[in-house]
């Protein structure tokens, strides 16, 4: 497995996930965290994640004809996903008039002891990047009136309140 150019590949889904295709950023942070002990199962897995690119390389996104501009962000998590280190898994999107430009999903830094807590934790990192897009967006002069603010979706009642 030492010849096995896994993390040369990773690498090249990576360059792919970042520009156009946030579908497989969960799928990359999972099989990313094995790079030091790699087995065949995960090289596998990169296969498997390159043979879906290779079969959905005519998907793309698509940005919507909308009058005003619409940035709308997305975040979720999943409460002690990895039950080897008990941390849980977060990530988010944004969006620009329905089409993808932001997005994350990885493993939370800190073990969570609640639903509720993983989802705060989730919506406090995704917040974080709504404050720099809004500001990258002012910035440019695209987003048209400073005081606007970005909408944040939450799919947790705890963490809304």
């Amino acid at each position: 497995m030492s010849k096995v150019p896994y993390a040369s590949t990773i690498g090249s889904i990576m360059i792919a996930m970042i520009c156009t295709r946030p579908d497989v950023s969960y799928a990359l942070s999972v099989v990313s965290r094995y790079q030091n002990n790699l087995g065949e199962s995960h090289w596998t897995l990169i296969k498997n994640i390159l043979k879906y690119l290779r079969r959905t390389k005519d998907v793309f996104l698509i940005y919507g004809g909308e009058e005003e501009l619409v940035v709308n962000g997305y975040t979720d998590a999943s409460f002690q996903t990895d039950t080897y280190d008990s941390q849980s898994q977060s990530g988010f999107v944004f969006t620009i008039n329905g089409g993808a430009v932001s997005w994350k999903s990885s493993k939370q830094a800190t073990v969570t002891d609640s639903t509720i807590e993983a989802e705060y934790i989730a919506a406090s990192e995704s917040e974080k990047e709504s404050v720099w897009m809004r500001r990258i967006l002012i910035e440019l002069g695209v987003f048209p009136n400073a005081s606007s603010s970005l909408n944040l979706h939450c799919d947790n009642n705890g963490v809304i309140a």
